[in-house]
């Protein structure tokens, strides 16, 4: 396999689980089939899963040429932050994100299909939540580019089309909670960064009124 078709393979799976994503998809997924409406979310996920899974073994073990690589004791440690990083946006998103909707297990119990991954319609700018507005996707970024020593051609390849697709994907995710809850989530996007925290950082640096 060439690092093209490798390419093209990432592609197609991003697109795939972007198309898949939408209400658009879910609804006619729901007209030809009513019931789908409890096991769309959960169909979501085991088609990611099992389309994904192949294509990251194909991805290392076609190895090539390396491109980056975390070095010495420098190297380690900043892999070490973005880990941990990671690990505290993943908690801190838990906090508020209901894990049986993530995975489509209350959908099946009560036959719905939430737009939020919590039950909360409020946006509270409080925890990680505070910092960026998709604490998950984020998270995937620093655990994408801290999880591996060495990013060998199709790996680095592989990882930095999953990074364009996770911004991509925050900002549909951003259009689809915009259309549902209007201005009571673009007073939160006022407030914190979809992404990077860059108000949040401009806050810290922002001197104290005297």
């Amino acid at each position: 396999m060439t690092l093209t078709a490798l390419a093209l393979l990432w592609l197609s799976w991003c697109f795939l689980h972007s198309l898949l994503v939408t209400t658009a998809a879910a609804g006619l997924a729901e007209r030809l089939w009513p019931a789908s409406r409890r096991w769309y979310r959960l169909g979501y996920n085991a088609i990611a899963l099992a389309t994904f899974a192949p294509l990251l073994l194909a991805t290392r073990s076609l190895n090539g040429e390396e491109l980056f690589a975390w070095q010495g004791a420098l190297g380690t440690a900043c892999r070490l932050v973005l880990l941990l990083l990671a690990l505290v946006l993943f908690r801190g998103g838990a906090r508020r994100y209901d894990l049986a909707t993530f995975l489509g297990l209350r959908q099946l119990r009560e036959n719905r299909a939430p737009l939020l991954l919590g039950e909360e319609g409020a946006f509270a700018v409080s925890g990680v939540f505070a910092v960026t507005r998709h604490p998950w996707y984020l998270g995937s970024l620093f655990f994408l580019w801290g999880f591996f020593p060495a990013y060998p051609a199709a790996l680095f390849l592989a990882v930095a089309m999953l990074s364009a697709y996770l911004v991509v994907g925050a900002w549909l995710e951003e259009r689809r909670i915009l259309a549902e809850h209007g201005e009571a989530y673009r007073d939160y996007q006022r407030q914190v960064s979809m992404l990077f925290p860059f108000k949040w950082l401009r806050g810290l640096l922002r001197p104290a009124p005297r």
